[in-house]
């Protein structure tokens, strides 16, 4: 695995192979609220080989085997604009770095709502995303408050095969979604301004978000696709793979 510093921070990145021939805008993905380069496991590769494109999966800070974030429950606790910091900040960061314009960006969960707000302000060749927040509702606190007590069992054992510091990887994340701070947290107008072609992807079964999170994407100068999938909970790329990776593939067979 690879580590490259952006701005004074190591992230961890794993780069994928595309196919030979007529260069096509690589795919960045972007991971959910604990997840990490590892926790997709092979799926990127499996988008990459079915639509030719090269990729690029790298883990935020605190996740992964990237830097973790001092005092993360002090000092280090994540701000509400944590995601537009990623989206403002970091990315345009690392892509510079890397020599990388226009990208797809394909993100899930917290990974989704930062690819639309970096869409919102940057060129993008197209913009996936799965599960993305662009509001906080009651029932993603509800199930965010039952992984906080899931943590004290089983699911912090579960987590440590992904997370160099588990710990720093579950707390920035469930801290900031449980604090009276974020509840403001609304990018709508943000999805507004996106000009890039976009797929929202959402699952029927999905305790972490309702509908309604794909509906008010709503952007209202670009392309839009929405897609229900039926059977499936938070994660597309896991509980309907096969469904999400076919839909991926047809949204961006004609994109450039």
């Amino acid at each position: 695995m690879e580590t490259i510093r952006v701005n004074g921070v190591a992230l961890e990145v794993q780069r994928l192979e595309g196919a030979a021939g007529r260069p096509r805008a690589p795919i960045i993905f972007l991971h959910e609220g604990l997840g990490s380069v590892a926790m997709w496991r092979d799926w990127p590769r499996q988008v990459c080989e079915a639509t030719g494109r090269a990729g690029l999966v790298y883990s935020r800070r605190g996740y992964g085997n990237s830097d973790a974030v001092p005092d993360v429950r002090g000092a280090g606790r994540l701000a509400p604009d944590y995601m537009h910091r990623e989206a403002w900040e970091v990315l345009p960061a690392l892509l510079a770095q890397l020599g990388i314009a226009n990208p797809v960006l394909l993100g899930h969960s917290d990974g989704g709502s930062i690819a639309l707000l970096h869409a919102s302000r940057h060129p993008v060749a197209a913009c996936v995303v799965m599960a993305p927040h662009v509001v906080v509702e009651d029932l993603s606190v509800r199930s965010i408050e039952e992984a906080r007590d899931a943590y004290e069992g089983s699911l912090r054992e579960r987590l440590k095969r992904y997370h160099a510091d588990v710990d720093v990887a579950f707390w920035q994340w469930n801290d900031i979604w449980l604090s009276p701070a974020f509840r403001g947290f609304d990018i709508r107008p943000d999805c507004r301004r996106i000009t890039a072609p976009v797929l929202a992807m959402q699952g029927v079964d999905d305790v972490y978000g309702t509908m309604r999170q794909v509906e008010e994407i709503a952007p209202t100068q670009g392309p839009f696709e929405m897609e229900k999938l039926p059977g499936c909970g938070h994660s597309p790329h896991r509980d309907q793979p096969e469904a999400s990776l076919q839909r991926v593939a047809r949204f961006l067979a004609d994109r450039r």
